[in-house]
């Protein structure tokens, strides 16, 4: 009975010691599941946070802040990498505004931060300050010792790095906040591209609505804007590329070289009128109606005029159909990011557009000239047929009254009446003259040549290809004639001897050469030397010490190329 007395009174520890163990390891291996599972819940609630926000700066600071939140950490940080692989835009939590101002200048990818840059593999460290790469901390900055940092990806493509440190409670990051922090980094992505898609749409939106805007207003009133009055055109075009400087520029009537004819952004008035000499060769595509062209240095644009305007610049053409108005010109200032893919498309679609307002503004306004010149035509035709024929009919029958009277006073009242109506019907010659000869010194050189290439094409099944580049207006009268001569005789050709279906005339005034450039797609010869009809364009070239050059080949098509200094 003792010893049965003594059996009662073990605990249960002592009857079986490896039931504690057991039951402490379940406790544990629980604790850890409850953990595991408040952790992923966690991250649940991280990922939906993230992804609330369609704004990239707001989920930009959404995904530092559920890192933080997640992880326990004290600081974090996600920097965006830009051009030559540094940070371009570093979002930190757990620094206010004052500590940062007092810390300076935000890290640009050096040292440790570095490291994730030129290698994207998810880094961990007990003291991110004994790491070989360490660069230490400047001064103001606060201690910072475990540290843990993934790369963020967008389309397998790494768009930044999440940098995360001090653990709360001085402890160090563990591998599975680093599982969290890799997960999170991957949802991060998702919502990064979807914020990035949402923007993008919603800019290209706004580009269209101005494009829209600028045409109707450009249209609804009768202001002549090719030489200027474009300012609200070029502040639209500043607004919604967020540019420093935005330039409207024409090639200018009597030079080579192109003015400003509008201007925004606080530096534009000091281009405002200015007549500029373009530098770039890059920009030769761009007048021509070619793709915009994006440089990192405005300079290499505008030159030295303002030392403020060197950062990247986008050059646009103001382009149509073959009607080329100039450049829209778009600058940041200096340090600033590139322009995006969505600029460079929108602000093409934004050039075309006003440059088809510019168009049909000038098509409007040569009607009104057309309008004009042709009441003159008729005033001329009356004066000629009615006033004039009824003058001279009356002179006529006041001279006939020299039969019907010897008196020298009536005589010299006679003779006098009939100078005055002969002066008179010279005025009157005169001005006719003078009404005709104005509406045709008014006309431009380019709308010779669109009046010529128009009649060449009532002898053909379609109509000619016209590209005008550059300031042909400007080219001197006698040099003027000869190209309308060359476009005409050039035309003649191809229509009557190529059994073409499609012709291109290009005429194009760059860097002090006018140049006509006519192509075919006919039938093509053998020997250009024996075609008698182009014997006559190469002998206009050589009179004004220029060139004309004749390819030609059976079944491919012909090009004539002449082109003289202007």
């Amino acid at each position: 009975m003792h010893s049965t007395g003594e059996s009662h009174g073990q605990s249960a520890s002592e009857l079986n010691p490896g039931l504690e163990e057991w039951l402490k390891g379940f406790g544990s291996k629980a604790e850890e599941l409850l953990q595991s599972r408040e952790r992923m819940a966690g991250l649940l609630e991280s990922v939906v946070a993230v992804a609330e926000d369609l704004s990239l700066d707001a989920v930009l600071e959404r995904v530092v802040k559920s890192a933080c939140r997640l992880l326990h950490a004290q600081y974090g940080a996600l920097g965006v990498i830009g051009k030559d692989q540094a940070l371009s835009h570093f979002i930190t939590v757990g620094i206010d505004g004052e500590l940062s101002r007092q810390i300076g200048p935000l890290p640009t990818g050096h040292g440790v931060l570095g490291l994730l840059i030129s290698d994207p593999r998810p880094l961990r460290l007990h003291d991110l300050r004994e790491h070989p790469e360490s660069y230490g901390f400047p001064a103001n900055h606060p201690p910072m010792h475990s540290f843990l940092g993934v790369p963020v990806r967008v389309r397998e493509v790494v768009f930044g790095n999440l940098y995360l440190t001090e653990k709360e409670g001085g402890g160090e990051f563990t591998a599975e906040d680093e599982a969290l922090a890799v997960a999170l980094a991957a949802a991060a992505g998702v919502a990064i591209e979807n914020a990035r898609l949402y923007d993008d749409a919603r800019r290209r939106a706004r580009w269209l609505e101005s494009s829209m805007d600028v045409s109707g207003l450009m249209l609804s009133t009768d202001r002549d804007y090719t030489s200027g009055g474009l300012d609200p055109i070029a502040g639209r075009a500043l607004h919604e590329s967020a540019s420093d400087l935005a330039l409207l520029v024409a090639p200018e009537a009597k030079s080579p070289g192109h003015v400003v004819i509008g201007v925004a952004g606080e530096r534009g008035p000091v281009f405002s009128g200015r007549s500029l000499e373009l530098e770039s060769e890059r920009l030769e595509g761009v007048l021509e109606g070619g793709e915009p062209v994006l440089f990192d240095d405005a300079s290499e644009v505008l030159g030295e005029i303002d030392a403020a305007v060197t950062g990247p610049l986008l050059a646009v053409a103001l382009s149509t159909q073959g009607a080329h108005h100039g450049l829209l010109l778009l600058a940041r200032n200096k340090n600033s990011v590139r322009y995006a893919r969505t600029d460079i498309e929108m602000g093409a679609v934004y050039g075309s557009h006003v440059a088809l307002a510019l168009e049909l503004a000038r098509m409007h306004r040569l009607r009104e000239e057309l309008l004009v010149f042709t009441d003159r035509d008729r005033i001329a035709r009356d004066l000629h047929d009615l006033v004039i024929q009824r003058l001279f009919a009356a002179g006529l029958s006041v001279q006939s009254l020299t039969r019907f009277t010897k008196d020298e006073l009536a005589l010299e009242r006679i003779r006098a009446i009939t100078g005055e109506l002969d002066g008179a019907i010279r005025s009157l010659r005169d001005t006719i003259y003078s009404l005709k000869s104005s509406s045709g010194e008014t006309e431009l050189l380019s709308g010779r040549i669109r009046r010529v290439t128009k009649s060449s094409a009532k002898t053909m099944p379609f109509a000619p290809r016209l590209i005008i580049t550059g300031p042909v207006d400007a080219v001197p009268a006698d040099k003027a004639d000869n190209v309308v001569a060359v476009v005409s005789e050039g035309l003649s050709n191809a229509i009557r001897h190529s059994g073409a279906d499609s012709i291109s005339v290009s005429v194009a005034v760059i860097k002090g050469q006018v140049t006509v450039v006519i192509r075919d797609n006919g039938s093509g010869f053998t020997d250009p030397e024996k075609r008698n009809g182009l014997i006559n364009l190469e002998d206009r070239a050589r009179m004004l010490d220029g060139v004309c050059v004749i390819t030609s080949t059976p079944e491919s098509g012909t090009s004539l190329e002449w082109s003289v200094p202007v």
